[in-house]
């Protein structure tokens, strides 16, 4: 039996938004649940369990081993939700390294179909994604999505954030680092959840001098928070919590804050003024477009108006 069936009987609710086809996002008020390996195991994102089916149950339900195994039982006849699935790899893909395959992919061109979806549906601005192109980060996914690279500390490429305009992922086989934009050596650290997040802020705050915008990839991988270390370490650091305005996002910024006050650097907490900063990216292009239309547009009753508004002509001497 898999585990999504012990959530979805104990008043968890998919999260379709945020899950992929190997890791599966579930939410109970401020409780999230992320199903993994194939349904066999879970961890707590915001903490530190894992396990597998007898230990969700046991976690859930406070319950012994004897009395989790017979609860298992009783489930057996449950049948889940939808599964969610997002295609399966290639043969030839799956026995090719995180480097060879993002090797083989494209970076994005003006008019390619990852460039159309970051610049039309997510409202990224050219020059934006132009520096993320130029610093190498960025790659044309399959079926029009685009592929975030997640840096080491030595510039080497260890995995990927997959987002396109029906699916999202990360590379399999690969490990969540960090996606990194912007001044190498930066001491601003501006941390978000996801890689458009990053590239987001990046474009609201036009790409601010000695900042780099980072994405954990949604995750709290060893390899991040060593990571995260590493450049708060830095003389001067100073690390912002710009994740997203949701409780995971608050959990995610607490974090943030203990490692800061662990290593000794300043902290700070930007919150963005939607769930994410795409969303505030998205909802400003809007309103500049609105105001764009207003000013343009402008009625023959309006143009009276104004007209009447302008000084008079001085009366003939």
């Amino acid at each position: 039996m898999r585990c999504q069936l012990v959530l979805e009987t104990s008043a968890f609710a998919l999260d379709v938004k945020e899950s992929t086809r190997r890791a599966i996002k579930y939410r109970r008020g401020g409780e999230i649940i992320i199903v993994t390996h194939s349904g066999r195991g879970w961890f707590d994102p915001l903490g530190d369990e894992k396990g597998d089916v007898f230990g969700l149950v046991i976690r859930l339900q406070g319950c012994d081993f004897p009395r989790a195994c017979a609860l298992v039982a009783e489930l057996s006849g449950y049948r889940a939700a939808k599964e969610i699935w997002h295609g399966e790899h290639s043969e030839f893909e799956s026995r090719a390294t995180i480097t060879e395959r993002w090797a083989r992919r494209p970076s994005p061109w003006r008019g390619s179909a990852t460039w159309r979806y970051l610049r039309w549906q997510r409202s990224l601005p050219a020059p934006i994604i132009r520096a993320a192109i130029r610093q190498g980060v960025l790659r044309e996914g399959p079926f029009g999505s685009m592929w975030a690279a997640h840096i080491d500390d030595q510039g080497k490429v260890s995995g990927w954030e997959g987002r396109g305009p029906e699916w999202r992922g990360f590379a399999a086989g690969g490990t969540k680092i960090l996606f990194r934009l912007g001044a190498t050596h930066a001491t601003r650290l501006c941390v978000t959840e996801a890689a458009i997040d990053a590239m987001s802020l990046a474009a609201i705050e036009s790409m601010r001098d000695n900042t780099q915008y980072l994405s954990t990839g949604g995750g709290w991988a060893p390899a991040t928070a060593t990571a995260l270390r590493e450049l708060a370490g830095r003389a001067n650091a100073h690390l912002v919590a710009a994740t997203d305005a949701n409780s995971q996002g608050d959990a995610y910024a607490d974090r943030l804050r203990l490692l800061a006050e662990d290593v000794g650097c300043s902290w700070l907490r930007l919150r963005p003024t939607s769930d994410d900063w795409n969303d505030v990216l998205k909802q400003r292009e809007k309103d500049k477009e609105v105001r764009r239309k207003e000013g343009r547009d402008v009625s023959p009753s309006r143009r009276s108006n104004q007209a009447d508004l302008r000084p008079a002509a001085p009366a003939p001497k």
